[in-house]
């Protein structure tokens, strides 16, 4: 009786785990449900990443915070749908400090005289069920330049900590960062700008 019990008391504690996993994971991964209207970066859980190759042996990343902008969406006519998004310069940040300062420096992205980068979308063109690309002007170290990313829908539904209604999307691209006025040590490090970008967005209410 003793181990029938100790085995129920199991079972039902792995489905309330489950039940909870449920409850705490309220994204739906169907782009047809979206909500249209206008979105808000959410910038605690917006992340723009990149990557360069570092001297031929690896990669290496890092990543710009406190992102903010705009997205107007509507699933339905992509067509209409606008993205602006800035992103402060000072906010890079890698494992080194030292290259950290570097990096905000004028060798590399001047984050005093060019204090943000901006992208504002031109056109997005439906390429899946869930994905796009989105072509879009780049402006970088006070020079703008056409580029295009692709996006991917993650999922979107109802915030359970803060309520609000939230949309999320992951986006990659690749940019040339002389084409922006940064050619510090190229090619030694790579030319080549690998672009992660996790991208969350809050529907105003």
């Amino acid at each position: 009786m003793r181990k029938f019990l100790t085995s129920l008391a199991a079972v039902t504690a792995v489905g309330s785990m489950a039940a909870v996993a449920h409850a705490q994971s309220p994204g739906v991964a169907d782009p047809a449900a979206v909500q249209a209207g206008a979105y808000a970066v959410e910038p605690d859980h917006t992340q723009v990443g990149f990557s360069v190759l570092h001297l031929g042996f690896t990669r290496y990343d890092g990543v710009f915070s406190k992102v903010s902008g705009q997205l107007t969406l509507d699933p339905k006519t992509l067509e209409t749908t606008a993205l602006d998004v800035t992103v402060p310069v000072d906010t890079v940040q890698t494992t080194s400090a030292k290259l950290d300062g570097e990096l905000k420096g004028d060798q590399w992205l001047n984050a005093g005289k060019f204090p943000t980068m901006r992208f504002r979308s031109t056109k997005i063109t439906r390429t899946g069920p869930n994905t796009a690309t989105v072509a879009g002007d780049l402006t970088l170290h006070g020079v703008t330049r056409p580029v295009v990313l692709k996006a991917k829908f993650v999922g979107a539904g109802v915030n359970p900590l803060d309520r609000s209604y939230t949309a999320g999307f992951f986006v990659t691209g690749v940019i040339k960062r002389s084409d922006f006025g940064v050619t510090a040590y190229v090619p030694m490090v790579s030319d080549e700008v690998g672009l992660t970008i996790n991208a969350a967005f809050h529907k105003a209410r």
